[in-house]
């Protein structure tokens, strides 16, 4: 027997150390990448070398250069200022959907989960209605009648993303209706909202933060999505999107133009999903394992 433990025994550890430092490697890095685009939006005054919005019309569609390291735009604007500078609406979209979504979803999820019968029909019925929505269609729906601007691309894009959190909060607050952890918590006089909000709502919080995470990715691209339809911030405001959409015109002769807002978008997805799996694997118990 010892000598089957001794053999078998040193294979399992090196599978655990690899699944945690990939994990650990995952979660590192997209919190590396967001701080850095986060510090980027922070520190734009002093990290663009020009204005982003200072037309020079003789230096328009320059080749990325010494001078303006990628290049400049239609108006001659250095087009790496008003990517530093792009990274700030985008940033403050993501807040404002995510403040806005992240407290309806759970509220909605958690009330149907625990009140049951009518109200959870109700509630539930109302989220699929909202889900079955296009999101980006609803989004530019909303944003052609109420108008352009950050705030009105928020709450376009809160719109139909909010569902998603509260069938996440419906299931794991079924799944801890009827748990020792609740009964206890009845014995002991606590019930209705306070026992909502003390007791069940810490416990879909983790997993709210992580699809929040998740879901960040997909939120950009929808709001430079917004932003490459004229939907998005007003101009001349450096906005991604609307760099894009910019550059779209001149891309087979001036690929730059394109390409450095383009790739700004890649950066913060990718951060955000780096982000969003390191935590999924760290604080979801069933990953990894």
């Amino acid at each position: 027997m010892s000598q089957y433990l001794s053999e078998h025994e040193p294979q399992s550890e090196p599978a655990v150390g690899y699944r945690t430092g990939q994990r650990l490697t995952t979660l590192t890095l997209g919190a590396v990448l967001v701080a850095i685009l986060i510090v980027t939006a922070l520190l734009a005054p002093w990290l663009a070398p020009f204005d982003p919005n200072l037309q020079h019309i003789e230096l328009r569609l320059l080749p990325p250069s010494a001078t303006h390291w990628l290049g400049t735009d239609g108006f001659g604007r250095d087009l790496l200022s008003r990517v530093i500078y792009g990274a700030r609406p985008t940033l403050i979209l993501v807040s404002l959907i995510l403040v806005l979504t992240i407290p309806i979803g759970l509220l909605v999820g958690i009330c149907a989960g625990y009140l049951g019968g009518w109200a959870e029909r109700i509630l539930m019925r109302l989220t699929d209605i909202f889900l079955s929505l296009p999101s980006l269609v609803i989004a530019l729906a909303f944003v052609a009648v109420m108008g352009p601007g950050l705030m009105n691309g928020a709450l376009a894009l809160a719109l139909t993303s909010w569902p998603a959190f509260a069938r996440q909060a419906r299931a794991e607050t079924l799944a801890l209706r009827r748990s020792d952890y609740l009964a206890a918590a009845r014995m002991q006089g606590i019930n209705g909202l306070r026992l909502m909000v003390g007791h069940i709502l810490p416990l879909c919080l983790p997993s709210a933060v992580v699809r929040a995470a998740l879901s960040l990715g997909g939120i950009i691209l929808s709001a430079a999505g917004l932003g490459f339809l004229g939907m998005g911030v007003a101009p001349p405001t450096a906005e991604w999107g609307s760099m894009v959409a910019e550059g779209s015109k001149v891309i087979f002769d001036q690929w730059w133009v394109a390409a450095a807002p383009g790739g700004a978008i890649l950066f913060a997805s990718l951060a955000f999903n780096l982000l969003g799996d390191g935590l999924r694997d760290k604080m979801d118990p069933r990953h990894g394992h």
